[in-house]
Formats: structure tokens, sequence, C-alpha cells
């Protein structure tokens, strides 16, 4: 059996990517700094749930801390997913964007380097590198991130791919949007997701026109395990979820499963967020055979019913959107 590093274990992304990891017969060693860019329960709840396997094991603290080169020993695989998330809080939280995007890859990327056995390192980038460019969003295209964090992310993509070569194969997937089951609680789709089952009023920054290429966790999970074996290295590749979304439209839906009218209140733009984001996919079928699978009114009905059970502290079961029910493409 295989052994890999999953950094950011406990995250809403790498839970996912570490129990499929598991399921497919890895040894996964899962690091995780718990910090509190949301609430830790949530991450310290995957965690348990993750130590539950045999083949897990975890380790917790700062990777730019850490003894990593000893954490290597007998791995073939990283998968580096661990960073500080958020566009608006890196307005004000700069230093620690820096020290845990930009710092912790350069600390990875030195002991992979000296490792006897890690082959590759597989890093979850970012959208926010493209900024406001025209959609869409191609891996050719200049990138002009327009927040810290997209620069900070920006940083760490160029750290780990200068890495590629002597032994060393490094790949960038330049994640979008990513949602589904278990989504981090500062996300829209889950804050809009609460709001409308409680009846409270939806706080919807700019007018709602704006759009997003949402991706479901279940495909981003697939095409970072794609990434580990695919003839691909060091360049940066798109994982969308194959069609953009309205926020107007994703409210829509929302009222459906929610089976009520939602309440929108209307603010201003958020500072560093941007228009429209869309992923050009072409380089993600070529090079790692993938197609993204979960259309987004299924997805957000499966995330959907996941909060429901969550704010009634049980199972409960929520209908799947009917065929026709599908978002138009937005302009």
């Amino acid at each position: 059996m295989s052994t890999c590093l999953v950094t950011g274990a406990a995250g809403f992304i790498g839970s996912h990517l570490s129990s499929r990891l598991l399921d497919d017969g890895w040894n996964v060693i899962g690091l995780d700094g718990f910090t509190d860019t949301y609430d830790p329960s949530e991450k310290l709840a995957r965690a348990a749930a993750l130590s539950r396997h045999r083949r897990f094991r975890l380790v917790a603290g700062d990777l730019v801390d850490l003894p990593v080169k000893s954490l290597l020993r007998g791995t073939e695989v990283v998968f580096h997913l661990a960073g500080r998330p958020g566009v608006r809080p890196s307005f004000r939280q700069g230093r620690l964007y820096h020290h845990d995007n930009v710092e912790a890859s350069a600390r990875l990327v030195a002991a992979a380097q000296g490792s006897a056995t890690v082959r590759r390192i597989v890093h979850a980038s970012s959208s926010s590198l493209y900024g406001n460019a025209p959609v869409p969003f191609s891996e050719t295209a200049p990138v002009a991130p327009i927040s810290p964090y997209g620069r900070t992310k920006l940083a760490a993509e160029k750290t780990i791919l200068a890495a590629n070569g002597d032994g060393l194969e490094t790949v960038a997937l330049r994640y979008f949007t990513v949602y589904g089951p278990d989504q981090r609680p500062d996300l829209a789709l889950r804050r809009f997701a609460e709001a409308a089952l409680r009846g409270a009023h939806l706080h919807v920054l700019g007018d709602g026109t704006q759009s997003r290429d949402f991706t479901y966790v279940d495909d981003i999970v697939e095409a970072t395990v794609l990434a580990a074996t695919a003839p691909v290295a060091g360049m940066a590749v798109n994982i969308g979820g194959g069609s953009r979304v309205a926020l107007l439209d994703a409210i829509q839906l929302l009222e459906h499963l929610a089976g009520k009218p939602v309440r929108v209140r209307h603010e201003p733009v958020a500072r560093g967020d941007v228009r429209h984001t869309e992923a050009d996919l072409t380089r993600a079928r070529e090079l790692l055979g993938f197609r993204p699978r979960v259309a987004f009114a299924d997805g957000y009905a499966e995330e959907v019913a996941w909060i429901r059970s969550r704010l009634r502290g049980r199972s409960a079961a929520i209908s799947r959107p009917p065929a026709a029910l599908r978002l138009p493409r937005a302009a």
C-alpha cells in the first residue's frame, strides 16, 4: 500500500479527499493546524471521524514549525491542501496569510526536495489567481489576483511549480468555488441555506448577478486523485464544475429546496470579490481525463439536505430537484 501526506486533512476538502484515499487503499498521514479561520470544532469532528480508520494517522501542528522531513519518510505523494482561506479577511490579516500560504508551502517544498521517497506534490491552488480576467479563465492567460489572499496563493503556486524536476513532479490544481456537504461555514452557499431554512434574511453582497463556477466536492476530490498519477507535471490545471451560475439563480434553486420563499437583503460588494469565474477545462480533460459529473442543482440539493440535518440534529430526507429544474448558463 502506498503512503501519502494530506495537509489540511481536517478541512472541508481535505477530509473528503482523505476519506477517498483511505477507501482507495492508501495509508494517509493527515496534517492539520486546526486554525481558527472558522469554528475549529468542525475540523476536530472531521479529524475524529478519520482517526477511526486504522490506516489514518493524524498529525496536529503548524507546517512551518513541524519536522516535515521526518513526516515525509516513506511518503510517495503529498496532497497540499493546507492554507488560510478567504478573500475578505486577507486585507486585514496579511501576515497570517503569508505565513500559512507562502511560508508553509516553501517549507513543504524544501522537505520534499530532500526526501528519498516523495515523487509528486499535488497542490490546491485557486481561481482567485485570475482576478477579473475575461471568462472562461484559461491557464495560459495572465494572472492578476486582486486580493492579498489571491496573491499569496499565486506565490505558493509559483513555489510549488518551480520545484518540478530532479525526481520531484509537481502540479497545481486551480480549484473553482468548492461546495457540498461539510462546506465551510463562511462560504455563501452554506450561509444562504442556513438562513433560508431558519427563515432569516439572506445577505447578498452586490446585486446577485455575479456568477461563480461552483464545483461539487466529489468532483474536486476525483480530479485531485487523478492528478497523483496523470502524465502532467510542472503546470497548473483548472478544476471547475463545468458551468457558471449567477447567485440569483442559486437563490431561486434554494427556494425550491427549502420549500419556501427566501428573504434577501442586498449589501455593498465586498472588497476583493471578482465579478465572474468560469474554468476552461480543456487542459483538465486532456491531461487528467477529468470531467465534472455533478450538476449544480443536484450538488446543492445534497448540501441543503446536509444542512437541514445539522439544523434538526438528526437525519433528514430531502427530494432532489426535478430533472426539468436546471439553471440557465449565466450571461
